[in-house]
């Protein structure tokens, strides 16, 4: 078993940091669709730094011997997920469900592309 507490809280040689530019924050922040303040800004950015700083230590971690199972879901001891069989249920009318959307066309959410930004 991996322990993640063995991982100290300094950081050592290998890692790297991994500071986010005040760019990056502000690209997050749209995405995100948050209007930050310029304190906001920088409390935020150190934040998310600071979580993939220690992200970036878990590449540190040792994982020779361990084995990846040969199928998604399986475990050691030979259990595996078991998914219900789909079935139809009564839910939402289209017309409540898109009540509070910012945007809808054709009973569907309208959001805007972000893979082409």
């Amino acid at each position: 078993m991996i322990r993640l507490s063995a991982i100290s809280n300094t950081p050592t040689k290998e890692s790297q940091r991994m500071s986010l530019t005040r760019e990056d924050v502000l690209k997050i922040a749209d995405l995100a669709r948050l209007a930050l303040t310029e304190e906001e800004l920088a409390h935020y950015g150190a934040q998310l730094s600071a979580v993939l700083d220690y992200a970036a230590r878990l590449d540190e971690v040792d994982l020779t011997g361990l084995v990846a199972p040969k199928l998604a879901g399986e475990r050691p001891d030979g259990r595996h997920n078991v998914m219900r069989e789909d079935v139809v249920m009564p839910s939402l009318a289209p017309k409540d469900a898109l009540y509070n959307a910012a945007a809808t066309a054709d009973d569907q959410f309208l959001i805007q592309s972000v893979l082409e930004e």
